[in-house]
């Protein structure tokens, strides 16, 4: 066996290794598929779906990810919502947000879409939110990643193995990421900027459409364009997305005129949009608090604002992070009594009765919203948090569990489920559920403490006891295959 052969199959068997251990973990179903070795030659839809779980471990620990309840619904179903016209479809969807001012949105294997706060800081309305998830949702429903890799592995039989390992690093470390990279490209230059621009053109028009059939402006997509080229036609450093999805002129006049090819519709802003734009310029932006309180209280004296009570909203939020708490509760009220049942409105609602330590007022409207609202997260969360708040832990934990149960990507109700078994003094299952949110971050040496921790912990169970060991198994492999590929 040649030095090269040897290489390639240790590679190969970390990036095998690496798909098996890390599945997405079931409570009620712990095992893990078996896929064998990972073939470089063939790409398969399964294929993508262990490597997008691995590259969504990477992110986790080394990323900015916004554990928000309301953000993170609104942008599910605002993502969902365009999925739903999309053809081809053949992955579940995942979308996630990332805290970063900067403008930028990516998608990768397993139909996960990731989108920068700053995205929506400088988008107008939701069409243009809409427009960017939609050029996000063909690159996976085109398989545009994979049908790069194949490209590419049809230059060379290591291309496959290095590609793969260098977009695992570029996530985890973006500047080693790159220049990894660089060296396992063996087409030239031209052919991989002609690749990647057919497949910018194609996520364009098909995108345009999926947009269109949602009903949203087509001309979200030629506006948001034409916004980006304005603001950092003469910078020196354009932001990520134009890095990554180059924004020549000829791009945006095809946006406007496949846009004009539509019939001309009123589409009127959705103010959850709004909702969650005033949101992250509260709590998840650069603005200062004060500086985020002027900006809505200058919208309101101007009359500046797309919705009046969307700016009534981000005031609200800015007085609560200044400790103006009664000031903020007034302005929330106000909005409840127009729409009762307005998520956005209902957490803030909460967080205020904590704060004043109603708990009893908290838990009786979050259980009134759930007899509505069963299965929203936002609402779960919430009163999972309030009973946890209220010594009622053992009333947050199966509702914790059902929330991991419907996503289980999803690291915030694994957060609170530990806490709740801590208050309940189940220490067995605290260090157990601690041990599946770090492997959630790819930490997996951490995780295999904490269910050490867990097995010490564990009496007179040995099905529980089983299942710690098989898990210690499953992530020092994990660990191991990892560390192999870096």
């Amino acid at each position: 066996m040649s030095k090269f052969t040897s290489t390639k199959s240790l590679l190969a068997g970390a990036l095998s290794l690496i798909f098996c251990a890390t599945a997405p973990l079931s409570f009620a179903n712990n095992d893990l598929p078996d896929l064998g070795t990972a073939a470089v030659n063939t790409f398969s839809l399964e294929k993508e779906t262990v490597f997008g779980d691995a590259y969504m471990r990477v992110i986790r620990s080394s990323a900015p990810m916004l554990n928000d309840p309301v953000l993170s619904q609104y942008l599910t179903e605002l993502g969902n919502k365009l999925v739903a016209h999309a053809t081809g479809v053949k992955t579940p969807f995942y979308f996630f947000l990332l805290r970063n001012d900067e403008i930028n949105a990516f998608a990768f294997f397993g139909g996960h879409v990731g989108v920068h706060t700053g995205l929506f800081l400088n988008a107008d309305n939701e069409s243009q939110i809409a427009s960017v998830l939609g050029h996000e949702i063909t690159h996976v429903t085109q398989r545009h990643l994979a049908r790069s890799l194949e490209a590419q592995n049809k230059s060379s039989t290591a291309t496959m193995v290095g590609m793969l390992g260098a977009i695992l690093l570029t996530i985890a470390a973006p500047q080693a990421g790159m220049a990894a990279l660089a060296t396992t490209q063996a087409l030239s230059t031209q052919a991989k900027i002609n690749y990647t621009r057919l497949h910018e053109k194609e996520a364009d028009r098909i995108g345009m459409q999926i947009l269109v059939d949602a009903g949203f402006d087509p001309n979200g997509a030629s506006d948001f364009f034409a916004k980006l080229a304005t603001r950092y036609r003469f910078t020196s450093k354009p932001p990520q997305m134009l890095l990554t999805h180059p924004l020549p002129e000829s791009r945006i006049t095809d946006a406007r005129n496949r846009a004009a090819q539509y019939p001309h519709r009123y589409v009127p802003d959705n103010i959850d949009f709004q909702l969650a734009k005033a949101r992250i310029q509260v709590r998840f932006s650069s603005y200062s608090d004060e500086a985020a309180l002027s900006l809505f209280e200058t919208q309101l004296a101007k009359k500046t604002y797309a919705f009046k009570n969307a700016a009534l909203y981000g005031k609200a939020l800015a007085l609560f992070k200044t400790e103006r708490f009664k000031e903020s509760e007034i302005i929330i009220d106000s909005l409840l009594k127009e729409d009762k049942s307005n998520l956005f409105y209902l957490d803030t609602k909460t967080d205020l009765l904590l704060q004043r330590e109603a708990n009893s007022e908290a838990i009786a409207l979050l259980e009134t919203q759930k007899r509505l609202k069963p299965t929203s997260q936002v609402i779960n969360i919430n009163l999972a948090n309030a009973y946890i708040e209220s010594n009622q832990a053992e009333k947050a934990i199966p509702l914790l569990e059902d929330q991991i149960f419907l996503d289980k990507q999803n690291q915030l109700p694994f957060f609170l489920l530990s806490d709740a078994y801590k208050k309940t003094g189940n220490q067995a299952m605290e260090h157990f559920v601690k041990a599946e949110s770090m492997a959630l971050g790819a930490d997996y040496k951490g995780a295999v403490d904490q269910l050490n921790f867990a097995y010490r912990l564990t009496e007179d169970n040995p099905l529980q006891l089983a299942r710690i060991e098989a898990r210690i198994r499953q992530f020092k492999q994990s660990e191991k295959a990892l560390d192999e590929l870096k």
